[in-house]
Formats: C-alpha cells, structure tokens, sequence
C-alpha cells in the first residue's frame, strides 16, 4: 500500500493549528498567572489589616507622594454603632491614607475607568477635591459615583441624618443608619470601597456665613490650601441653594446644580443645560428668578427634567390634609423652617440625577469631550429672538430717523443679552406668547410704540433705549404683524387685542416684581 507525503496545504493548516493552540495555552497561563498574583495581593491585604488595637503598618508599594490624597482633619466623628467591620475599614482607610496600600490593586479596581479616560485623565481624577452638598437621595448617589470613579479628595457637607423615609432613595443608608448624619452614614460605606480616598466631613448646615470655610481650600497633607476642583450643589432648600451658587460664581468656583427630582418619574427627560434656560422645573425657576435678583443671568450648568405635570402625575402641591395634622414643620425637623414632610419622590430619580451630576463632573475634570445638545435646540432659539430684537430695533431707528439719515442704525447694539431673553420667555410667560398661549416660534417684541426717540448715542458708540419691561412674548407671525402695525404703524394694542388681553400684558409688565434687577 503506498503512502503520501502531506501535501504542502495540510502541513500549512497544522503548523498554524498549532500556533494558534499554544498561544491559547500561553495567553491562558499568563492570565491565570495574573489572577492568581491579584488574588494573592487581595489576600495579603486583607490578612494584613490590622485589628482595632495594632498599630503595625503591613509594606506594600505605595503611591507616588504627589498624588497621595491629604488626610482630612474632621474623618473622625465617630459612630455611635461601629461594629467589627467598621473598625477593620477604618484601619484599612488609615493606611490608605499614608500612602500604604498596594497601587496596582488600586489601579486594577479603576481599570475600566483607566481605559475609557486614559492613564492621564484618571490621574486628574485621583488629585482632585470635589465638594458635596448636601448628601441625601441626589447627592449620596453623586458622591459614590465619584469615589468609585477614583475622585482623590471629597468633603461631604450636610446637617441632616438618615430617616426612615430616606431609605427609598438614599445610595448606601440602611436600617442600621437611621438617625445616623448622613454624611457620616456615607463615609461609613464608601471607604469600604474606596479606602484610599481622602474625606472631609462637615456635619453642619450651609448658608451664606459658613460658605468661605465649607467651600474654601482643603487642609492637610500636600495639598493644604488647595481650591475645589468642583463644587455640587444638591441642596432642596431654595434659600442655601442660591447663597451656594452666588458664592460660587462670584469666586469663579466650578459648580453644577442639581434641580428638583420631586414628581419626576421620566429618567430620558434628564438634561444639563445652562440654569438661564432649563424649563419644566419649579425649583429651577425660583432659582433663577433669585440669582437674577442677584446679577446671575447664566453661567451655572444644572441637572434638571424637562418632564411635563399632567393628569394622574404626582404633584407638589396641595399637601394632603394629614400632612398638615402631623404638626408644626419646626417640630418635625431637624432645623427649623427645613423641609421634613413626606414629598413625593420616586426613589430610582434622585439616583440618575445624582449618577448625571458625578458624570458631569468626571468628564470635565478628566478633560473628556462633553459636548452637550442643548434640548429642544433652546440655545438656538435665544439666538434667533436677539436677532428678531436687534432686527426689530434697527427698523424702529429706521423710521424715527426718515430720509434724512438712513444710516443712522448702523452699529447700533441692543442691550438684551441671552440669559436675559431665557428669563423673560421662560419664567415671565412661560415659554408661550402672551397673545394666543402658542408655545411655537417665540420673539419678544416692543409692546406699546415708544415715546420718543430710542436711540442712545455717546460718541461713536449707539445702544437702544430697551428694557424687558418693554418687550411681550408673541409667536413670529404676531409680533411681525405687531411690529408693523402697531410699533411702526398707527394702531394701538387695545385696537388689535381688545380690553381683556391688554389688561393681562400690562399688569404683567407694570408688576415690579417681575423685573427688579433688570432695570
């Protein structure tokens, strides 16, 4: 019987066969060898931590001392009800903080982070110092994505503690933590996780007096003296919120703000826009009706839905009556005039705007590409009624200056700006012309024709005398109409309107309340 050598092919298909077999034995021996060393350093760390009496630092490779996150001065409020765990994390978070724990686990349990913001992002991350207030269901979520995230140094600011109704939305509180303060229920679980990351605890209210010392430097360490990378803004109380963001613009401190998650039940309407054009948010509002009281007109990101109220939704107000039977609201709380009563809040949506929060903050502080769509193309639209303004004022000149001078509205600036234009569309009518209630292609326009000529001129230098007390919100079509036959016309509001509306409009426009600041 004869017998045939392998043709060339065959020998080809087996030679590759066995290349690719042992480097599948050899990729398998390599990772195998890889996790069982982390396994081995998990297990000499763990068998390293000292008990609650010893004092006998264990050698591993430590950190470079650059990047050693500073010991806060105030992590040792004590618990009340530490047990034995707590006493092995509090040893383990003692060495951590010396530098004495093993960077390549560190490293290893950041890995995925690593990869998506790459070696140098991550090392942004772990020297920087965010500070937290308020730590309830928004932000005890955004402080944990930030440790875990590999945040160096956070200073968690709050006076309240955990309640019983806090444990709908609240990160890491369980039954064991009530009636523990929340920012030392949070450092009770977070260096569990995240022993290397240094925390300042600040168990007191904020407001405008302790603003300097809870917002200043970080103490301690190598970094003593150091500014806030950034600054979250997760306080419910509308008075501390906006003392906490003018602090913070006025001493160019980055800060995100968090708007209200209460009767929000849509995670996809979430958003981060600019505080002069967030919309569909009570809190919001009010906030930045009082920074406008303050000279805020833009400038601060915020986290805030765009979810509409409607039938069978859940609604702030009215409080059902047996609120009201449980009390006077500074009996119930822990500070007076604080909100305690039982809101309504669907536990998951303090956790995505806390979880968008940290998000923000990682991006920018890594320095990865956060390019934000504004919604509903807001940004767009602000633009396009400072043109219809500007356009608008120009026509006016125009006319006031005849044949004469036709050149009299060249360069002539308009002294509305977008943050005022957000304002007035958006908290002083609400994002729909005064006229017909239509939502769809906003302007603001002159309401009355006025009195005289509206042209300012200092040398070379034209402005138009306007202010917001002048202008009305009117779809395109009425305000075009609007502008040529009343404005630049002979026709009057009352003659186009009638008595009722123009009634309405000027009430609106003569309440001062609306525009203190403005003028």
């Amino acid at each position: 019987m004869a017998v045939f050598p392998p043709s060339p092919s065959n020998q080809a298909l087996q030679l590759a066969t066995a290349v690719v077999v042992s480097l599948a034995v050899g990729a398998a021996a390599v990772l195998g060898y890889q996790t069982l060393q982390e396994g081995t350093r998990v297990s000499n760390l763990k068998r390293s931590i000292p008990d609650s009496t010893s004092d006998q630092p264990a050698a591993r490779k430590r950190r470079p001392s650059s990047l050693i996150p500073a010991p806060a001065s105030t992590v040792g409020l004590g618990l009340p009800n530490a047990d034995a765990e707590d006493v092995r994390n509090a040893a383990l978070a003692r060495r951590a903080q010396a530098g004495d724990f093993d960077e390549e686990l560190i490293l290893e349990q950041l890995a995925r982070n690593r990869a998506f913001l790459t070696p140098t992002g991550l090392d942004r991350l772990r020297g920087a110092f965010v500070i937290v207030v308020g730590c309830g269901g928004v932000g005890s979520h955004c402080a944990a994505a930030l440790a875990r995230s590999g945040v160096g140094r956070l200073r968690l600011v709050d006076f309240d503690q955990v309640t019983l109704s806090s444990l709908n939305r609240h990160s890491v509180a369980t039954l064991a933590d009530v009636g523990l303060p929340k920012v030392q229920c949070l450092h009770r679980r977070l260096v569990a996780v995240t022993p290397w990351v240094a925390f300042d605890l600040r168990l007191e209210k904020f407001d405008a007096d302790s603003a300097p010392r809870l917002l200043g430097p970080w103490e301690g360490g190598d970094l003593q003296k150091s500014r806030p990378d950034f600054v979250v803004d997760a306080i419910d109380n509308i008075d501390t919120k906006v003392q906490l963001l003018k602090f913070c613009h006025d001493h160019k401190l980055p800060v995100i703000s968090s708007m209200g998650a209460g009767c929000k039940s849509d995670p996809t309407k979430i958003v981060v826009g600019d505080i002069g054009t967030s919309t569909d948010d009570g809190l919001s509002r009010a906030t930045r009706r009082r920074l406008k009281l303050l000279g805020v007109t833009s400038g601060i990101p915020v986290v805030y839905s765009v979810e509409k109220a409607g039938p069978g939704k859940a609604e702030l107000l009215p409080l059902p009556e047996e609120e009201f039977e449980k009390g006077q609201v500074g009996d119930l709380g822990v500070l007076p005039d604080f909100r305690v009563r039982i809101l309504p809040v669907l536990g998951t949506m303090p956790a995505v705007f806390g979880y968008t929060l940290a998000n923000h903050i990682i991006l920018q502080i890594s320095g990865y590409p956060s390019d934000y769509v504004p919604f509903k193309g807001r940004d767009k639209m602000y633009d396009s009624i400072q043109a219809f303004i500007q356009g608008a004022e120009e026509k006016i000149v125009r006319a006031q200056g005849g044949a004469t001078n036709p050149d009299l509205a060249i360069g002539l600036k308009v002294p509305i700006n977008p943050g005022d234009i957000a304002f007035s569309v958006e908290e002083l009518f609400r994002g729909r012309s005064a006229i017909t209630g239509l939502p769809t292609k906003l302007v603001l326009v002159r309401w009355r024709k006025p009195e005289g000529s509206t042209l300012i001129q200092i040398g070379d230098q034209k402005s138009a005398a306007l202010s917001l007390r002048d202008l009305v919100c009117m779809t395109k079509e009425e305000a075009t109409r609007h502008l040529k036959e009343v404005i630049l016309g002979n026709k009057s509001p009352e003659d186009l309107y009638g008595p009722v509306v123009v009634e309405k409009i000027d009430s609106k426009l003569r309440d001062p309340r609306s525009f203190e600041g403005y003028c």
